[in-house]
């Protein structure tokens, strides 16, 4: 399955948090990516991410979008079936690596996500199963 940023969700991406702006990377996951991810892993099929042909990218929205994959999934089963490509900006590669590396430490220990409106259920690997719930609320 390919994504792209431009053709799936918007030409501008803007910041980490709904709260934020419009178009942000919390919105980016929770309405996009996290359903895309969850078809590839029960198909067991590659996910290609284009970054290409955008106004460009705050990092926050880059940290925000795979942050969470990395969050909700583990690094260990996102890394082999998430493949991100750019030829307009392939520095973005390594630096999304970076982030689901850290979110990753994260994720090992505890630290949850912030969220800034409700969502719909999301999908979430918990104990080796795939969960659909609302596992975070905004904060106040």
């Amino acid at each position: 399955m390919e994504l792209s940023i431009y053709k799936d969700f918007s030409d501008t991406p803007m910041l980490r948090y709904c709260s934020l702006s419009e178009r942000s990377g919390e919105e980016f996951y929770h309405t996009v990516l996290n359903k895309a991810f969850k078809e590839c892993y029960d198909k067991k099929e590659l996910l290609i991410i284009n970054l290409d042909y955008t106004e460009g990218y705050a990092p926050s929205f880059l940290d925000e979008s795979f942050g969470n994959l990395v969050f909700d999934f583990s690094w260990e089963i996102v890394e082999p079936l998430l493949k991100i490509v750019s030829n307009e900006e392939p520095f973005w590669i390594e630096r999304i690596r970076t982030f689901c590396n850290n979110w990753e430490t994260r994720r090992k220990q505890g630290e949850r996500p912030t969220v800034t409106k409700e969502h719909d259920a999301w999908y979430r690997l918990v104990e080796g199963e795939i969960k659909c719930d609302i596992w975070e609320h905004p904060v106040a």
